[in-house]
C-alpha cells in the first residue's frame, strides 16, 4: 500500500528544513459527521516528518522512522485543500524531532500542531 497515492497525498516542499504536504479532501477522509478524520492530521504529519528526517540521514542502508507523535487537535476543516508544514525542532545524529502544523489552504488558522520523533534504524 502506497499511503501518499491511496489518500492523494502531494508532496509540495521537501528539503532538510522543510516539508510541505497537501491533500485534497474528498469523502474518503471524512467522518460520519462530515468533518475531517483527525487521524489524517497525524497521518500528514508523520509522513512530513519522515521525509525531511530522512533527507537529513547521510548514510547508505538507513532510515528515519518514527518512535512517537503527539498530536494536538485545534481546529476542524470540512472541505477543500489541507496543508501539512513540518520543521525540524532537532536533527540529532540518531533521533530527530519535528514539528508539524496542518492548516487549511489559504488560512493561517492552525487545524493540528504534532511533533514527533524519528529514530535512525538500520534497514538492510
Amino acid at each position: 500500500m502506497n499511503l501518499l497515492e491511496n489518500l492523494g497525498i502531494k508532496v509540495v516542499e521537501q528539503t532538510k528544513k522543510k516539508v510541505v504536504l497537501e491533500m485534497t479532501i474528498e469523502d474518503i477522509h471524512l467522518q460520519p459527521y462530515k468533518i475531517m478524520h483527525g487521524g489524517l492530521n497525524a497521518v500528514l504529519a508523520e509522513t512530513a516528518g519522515s521525509i525531511g528526517a530522512n533527507l537529513n540521514i547521510k548514510e547508505d542502508g538507513f532510515a528515519a522512522v518514527g518512535v512517537d507523535i503527539m498530536t494536538h487537535q485545534l481546529n476542524k476543516i470540512k472541505d477543500g485543500i489541507v496543508i501539512a508544514e513540518a520543521t525540524p525542532v532537532r536533527i540529532g545524529k540518531n533521533i530527530q524531532t519535528w514539528q508539524a502544523f496542518t492548516h487549511k489552504k489559504g488560512s493561517a488558522i492552525n487545524a493540528s500542531l504534532s511533533t514527533m520523533t524519528l529514530k535512525k534504524v538500520k534497514v538492510d
